[in-house]
């Protein structure tokens, strides 16, 4: 019991991040970033280090529930926070959602819960040299992809950068986190987890200054879960409840399903969560 309200407190916390994030990177003004360069200049903003505390307190404590919780369960507790962030942004902040966005978010919860309810406590096997070696040209990758995807006219390939970026982290904190603290200094798959985070970081400012946060989050969030969850599941020993493995896949193909919807929402103009008030 004690994962899983480490698992609710790490949601909450992200929401948090993505409600100070997503207006930080709006007031930032309307000259496009990329990547990196948009991060430090946040970095001055008040507002967005809230955001940024938010996140690291959601990582932190997600990190901790996935020494024993499988990444398919703590990545679909982490994506349930875009569904806290929405109640907040329309509750207290005045953000506009419309019908049909409301109905996707919907959409995208449901396959996380499938997801969630497929899922079995295990501890994870280490990476091999090949898969280290595998992370690390997918962070290589990542990092000279945000320089055109930082120029692109949609907030799309900044956003699912950012969630490539985040599955390396999921997928090396699983590997980690059954190890002592004083332990992980000195293993090479800790910098290269902070170096993708840093990475994932710079991505989503870029993609939240082009996109409404729904939709720039969602992307990023299915994109994760989805690399990470087939990642857990085939290379790093994540159990399924038994015969629960057509759930996992239909679970899966929600989310996609669901972030497809809320790409051809954003591009038809709707405002889902765009940080302005009503």
């Amino acid at each position: 019991m004690v994962d899983y309200a480490v698992l609710v407190a790490s949601a909450v916390l992200y929401a948090v991040g993505i409600v100070a994030q997503s207006v930080a990177a709006r007031r930032a003004g309307s000259r496009p970033g990329a990547g990196l360069g948009l991060l430090a200049r946040l970095a001055a903003d008040r507002l967005y280090l809230l955001g940024f505390a938010g996140q690291a307190g959601g990582f932190a404590l997600a990190f901790f529930a996935r020494a024993s919780l499988p990444l398919y369960l703590v990545q679909a507790a982490s994506s349930s926070a875009i569904g806290l962030a929405t109640a907040f942004g329309v509750v207290v902040l005045g953000w506009r959602i419309r019908t049909g966005e409301a109905m996707t978010l919907v959409l995208l919860a449901a396959g996380l819960v499938v997801l969630a309810g497929s899922s079995s406590a295990s501890v994870a096997t280490d990476l091999p040299p090949a898969g280290v070696a595998a992370l690390a040209l997918v962070v290589a990758g990542t990092g000279l992809a945000m320089v055109p995807a930082g120029r692109a006219a949609t907030f799309l390939p900044a956003a699912i950068l950012s969630g490539l970026a985040f599955a390396v982290v999921a997928v090396a904190s699983r590997t980690l986190a059954h190890l002592d603290l004083a332990a992980l200094p000195g293993q090479p798959l800790t910098w290269l987890m902070l170096v993708a985070a840093v990475l994932g970081q710079a991505s989503m400012a870029s993609a939240l200054q082009r996109g409404p946060a729904a939709a720039v989050v969602a992307t990023a969030d299915a994109t994760t879960i989805v690399l990470s969850s087939v990642t857990g599941i085939t290379a790093l020993g994540d159990h399924v409840v038994a015969g629960h493995g057509p759930w996992v896949a239909t679970g899966l193909a929600v989310v996609v399903c669901g972030v497809l919807l809320l790409g051809v929402q954003s591009r038809a103009g709707a405002p889902a969560l765009a940080g302005e008030a009503a």
